[in-house]
């Protein structure tokens, strides 16, 4: 029981799980983060996208 309680506490698989959910949290922020920046030229882009498709119909 000892050397399981004791592999729990040397075993590293689970710190590789955490460090990939801290890494898909940080870029989850820095994708909303650069929505929110750049929305209204985004918003042009697909505004012009819609247009060019609307006239070609």
């Amino acid at each position: 029981m000892l050397e399981k309680m004791k592999n729990l506490v040397v075993e590293e698989e689970g710190q590789a799980l955490t460090e990939y959910g801290l890494i898909i949290a940080l870029v989850s922020v820095l994708l909303a983060g650069s929505l929110i920046l750049f929305k209204d030229q985004l918003v042009k882009v697909f505004d012009n996208i819609k247009t060019a498709l609307t006239k070609t119909s």
